[in-house]
């Protein structure tokens, strides 16, 4: 039983304490309807972590976030979309000035702002609609603002990424929100994505970042797109401990329940992640059981749902598990390959495709009908242990080649 309940219609603002808002500001000159910019505040400081890309070509607001938290504290964050602030030569300079626009219309120390990008890499960010963007902001967040800053931080989302949890900590109701955009360059290699994630907990910033490491590692990093790791990910929490709990320092029973409802919350935002990839008409999950242990399970679920030729079979409705087991066979991954089984789930049924390495001879017909659903589940069982794993991914359409052949236009 869950120790834990989705809040509906929650976001980054539901946590005590934080207001949002997001405008327009034209970062891009072609742009003058969508919100670009968007801002996140907290009546007091916060303890706050964050972890990042694993890409070698980073953002520089990557360098500046992560000085900003090296004192654990963190009161705001301002974020853009239009351009990634990434291979500039004045990046980091813009960042910074980034963090001293906000700090100064929120009064808080710019220090303690943490700052993001996302967009076209390699073109240089004008601050210049930032600054007017920020005065716009200023007086305008509100605890209504956090879908208007869903929507700011999105580039080629279709749809907001926006959530709150709350659970019982100590006796003390406890909220978790937040907001995340991806759908593009999205590969299992931390973050993923920009995710800012509030809470009211009273949390220490050492066990905010334990319980994001552990969270992502199971939802986050179990997510692919298109195999590109982004050079912005960031994925970054807030606590301003106004629920009134006691202060979880260590890693007992309350950060237990803690990382719990985090990690059901990033798993939810995952799977919006992968059914909105570029191009996507279908969310495809990878659940393996029976491996020799997690690691093993985790290594094919992601093999299976990054495979070019599995991803192409799903939008082609293609029940084809030779494909399955050869991302199984190249994945590195030791398995018996004579104990493989593959089936197909969706709303539509079941059907078994795979027995013992073998492909089976199946009714087409409803393994079609399967495969046409929005939502489809790759079963692979092992029969070689406990391990248990599962992965977010979706097909591979023309849209997705038509969305980046154009994507600086």
């Amino acid at each position: 039983m869950n120790n834990f309940t989705f809040v509906k219609g929650g976001s980054v603002t539901s946590p005590l304490g934080f207001v949002a808002g997001g405008v327009c500001a034209s970062i891009k000159p072609s742009n003058t309807t969508k919100r670009d910019l968007a801002m996140i505040y907290c009546e007091c400081p916060c303890q706050a972590a964050a972890i990042f890309t694993r890409n070698l070509v980073k953002s520089d607001t990557i360098y500046v976030t992560r000085e900003h938290l090296q004192n654990g504290v963190a009161q705001a964050v301002i974020v853009n979309s239009g351009n990634a602030n990434a291979c500039n030569p004045d990046g980091y300079e813009k960042a910074a000035a980034m963090c001293r626009l906000a700090a100064e219309a929120l009064d808080v120390d710019e220090n303690d702002v943490i700052v993001a990008s996302t967009g076209v890499i390699g073109q240089a960010l004008p601050i210049e609609p930032i600054a007017k963007g920020v005065d716009a902001l200023k007086g305008k967040l509100t605890k209504e603002g956090g879908t208007d800053a869903a929507e700011a931080i999105m580039t080629t989302d279709t749809v907001r990424k926006e959530w709150a949890v709350q659970l019982t900590l100590g006796g003390k109701t406890v909220t978790i929100g937040g907001i995340a955009k991806g759908s593009g360059m999205i590969h299992i290699n931390m973050g993923t994505t920009l995710s800012f994630v509030t809470t009211d907990a009273a949390i220490s910033a050492d066990m905010l970042h334990e319980a994001l490491v552990e969270a992502a590692d199971v939802s986050y990093n179990m997510v692919s797109v298109d195999g590109d790791t982004s050079t912005n990910d960031t994925l970054a929490i807030m606590a301003s401990g106004l629920a009134g709990n006691t202060p979880v320092t260590e890693k007992n029973a309350d950060y237990r329940a803690f990382t719990e409802a985090l990690t059901a919350a990033l798993k939810a935002v995952a799977k919006k992640l992968a059914s909105d990839g570029e191009g996507a008409s279908r969310l495809v999950i990878c659940q393996v059981s029976g491996a020799k242990d997690e690691p093993t399970a985790k290594v094919i679920a992601k093999s299976v749902i990054c495979s070019s030729l599995v991803k192409a079979a799903m939008f082609g409705a293609d029940a084809n598990c030779g494909r399955i087991l050869c991302a199984i066979g190249y994945s590195g991954a030791e398995v018996d390959v004579k104990k493989i089984d593959v089936s197909y789930r969706s709303a539509k049924g079941e059907i078994l495709v795979c027995k013992d390495g073998c492909g089976l001879a199946f009714d087409e017909d409803k393994a079609k009908e399967i495969l046409l659903e929005k939502e489809i589940d790759i079963l692979v069982s092992l029969a070689d242990g406990d391990g248990t794993a599962e992965a977010y991914g979706c097909d591979l359409t023309y849209d997705y080649v038509k969305i980046n052949g154009d994507y600086r236009t």
